[in-house]
């Protein structure tokens, strides 16, 4: 058994971690024992887990947590990249959120995480050809985490979401890697038309809470945008922006806002 837990932590070092972090949990807090050993024990690989935990949410009278479960467990098996963005998400969460102490907290407790991998199946669904299935995985996520992403919408890896609530991200929306948004974040479109219409956000971009980000217009990479700020207009890599509406107020003050998560203004004065 010892071997075999060698052979794992070196194969999936991430997933060895939150089986270890797992029995610690059970051993700190027996009365969670039944909702960690479902979760996390009682499976092989972090896809089956996160198989479990998406249909456990999103099951309704409407569809069955089996029903639910079959479709997860297919998308994981048919794109295992799926498995390996999760991977990135928790890597990322556990770098940026100073609340965040262990890999097993995004994959219980955390409704930013969840919501962002079951945008994940959604968009496997979508881009399979069943859109139906990707729409009903768009609604029930919304219903559960506030936290409405259109399956059509693509979104890098390494992405953290803090708090989560109210996240909308539209049709035509990019997010780059290694992006973080806190709640209330908004890349939406500014119109009614069906074309491209909504933002491109770059690679490390750091995005304050309550910002809206609006129209098909591009974020560059390693920019921050302050909470509150309505953008209109592209954004130069590397900088500020802040106000309504957001205009440029200086630099970005480090090499990777996303991953300092700075955004005091000073700064970039």
């Amino acid at each position: 058994m010892a071997e075999t837990r060698k052979r794992l932590a070196e194969i999936d070092p991430v997933w060895s971690q939150i089986r270890d972090e797992s029995e610690q949990a059970v051993k700190d807090e027996p009365l969670l024992g039944g909702l960690i050993h479902s979760s996390v024990l009682h499976h092989d690989s972090l896809g089956c887990a996160l198989a479990y935990r998406c249909a456990l949410k999103l099951a309704s009278g409407e569809m069955s947590e089996q029903l639910i479960r079959e479709i997860c467990d297919a998308a994981y098996r048919d794109a295992p990249e799926l498995a390996q963005d999760a991977r990135a998400d928790i890597a990322a969460v556990y770098d940026r959120d100073p609340a965040c102490h262990r890999f097993l907290q995004p994959l219980l407790f955390f409704k930013g995480f969840q919501a962002l991998q079951a945008y994940r199946i959604a968009h496997w669904l979508w881009t399979t050809g069943r859109r139906d299935m990707a729409y009903f995985f768009q609604m029930r996520t919304s219903e559960i985490f506030g936290v409405d992403i259109h399956p059509a919408a693509r979104i890098g890896r390494g992405i953290m979401i803090d708090h989560a609530h109210s996240i909308v991200i539209g049709e035509t929306a990019v997010v780059g890697d290694n992006v973080s948004m806190l709640h209330s974040v908004t890349l939406g479109g500014t119109g009614k038309e069906e074309e491209d219409r909504h933002p491109k956000i770059g690679d490390g971009v750091l995005i304050g809470a309550g910002a809206k980000v609006l129209g098909n217009i591009q974020i560059g990479h390693c920019s921050r945008i302050a909470a509150g700020s309505v953008v209109l207009h592209d954004v130069p890599p590397k900088s500020t922006v802040a106000g309504v509406p957001a205009k440029v107020v200086g630099e970005a003050g480090c090499a990777q806002p996303s991953v300092t998560m700075n955004q005091i203004l000073k700064d970039a004065l």
